[in-house]
């Protein structure tokens, strides 16, 4: 078990910030779902990813500080200690909150794209399943007593290569882009940031409430951006 609870100033409006180099990787898998194809080769330029996923600590300050609605989930036992995820956000929650930060910070928070997003899942493992490696997420440390009924505290097992957390499992996560199941084919090979229109959101890592908890660094999910799901959260991305 990781011991990060220190790394996070309980006090701190801004996240813990990781650099993510740029970089070519080989983004999708020939053996996934037919959105996850065709194999594509995809730049990314480097930016800065939150080490965890945003907290209903984090939450409550924007909460409070615009006279928000908190998620429908704000008050369940199963989700609402400090440091779980928040959930239970819609894409348009997200990207407000993004726009509060950085309004209050100055700094560029905004939420990361699909590609951003594997290509800082697989840190510089080249079409791995999973960010460890190939091995079945049942070989983690407790996985049968994880995510009982619901999420768990962020950073509370070992990071990724790159020191990210939660960063295929726990809830799912926003990204910025439309999807569309068929984007690979046509897909810019520098920094591709989806469709220009859509009906549904990407989102990318593992839930709560799946029988597989832990999803493969390629896998994709979307839902329509009003929904309030609750095994959705967000992580925060960051221009260098």
């Amino acid at each position: 078990m990781a011991s990060a609870h220190s790394h996070f100033p309980p006090d701190s409006i801004e996240p813990l910030l990781v650099s993510i180099p740029g970089a070519w990787f080989l983004m999708g898998s020939a053996s996934g779902q037919d959105c996850e194809r065709p194999v594509h080769r995809v730049w990314t330029d480097s930016f800065l990813l939150a080490a965890t996923q945003v907290t209903n600590a984090e939450y409550q300050r924007f909460v409070n500080a615009t006279s928000s609605d908190p998620p429908p989930f704000w008050n369940d036992a199963n989700f609402d200690l400090p440091r779980h995820p928040v959930t239970g956000v819609s894409w348009f929650d997200a990207h407000r909150y993004c726009q509060w930060l950085a309004a209050q910070t100055g700094g560029s928070y905004r939420l990361p794209t699909e590609a951003e997003w594997e290509r800082a899942a697989r840190g510089d493992f080249e079409q791995n399943d999973f960010p460890w490696g190939n091995e079945p997420p049942q070989s983690l440390p407790d996985y049968g007593t994880r995510w009982q009924n619901g999420p768990e505290p962020v950073a509370h097992y070992a990071p990724n290569s790159f020191g990210l957390y939660n960063i295929c499992d726990n809830v799912h996560e926003w990204c910025s882009d439309w999807y569309d199941p068929n984007y690979y084919a046509s897909s810019p090979e520098r920094n591709p940031r989806g469709p220009e229109q859509g009906q549904r959101k990407s989102s990318r890592g593992g839930s709560w409430r799946h029988h597989v908890k832990v999803a493969r660094c390629s896998a994709r999910s979307s839902i329509p951006p009003d929904f309030h799901y609750a095994d959705y959260g967000f992580r925060l991305a960051c221009y260098v």
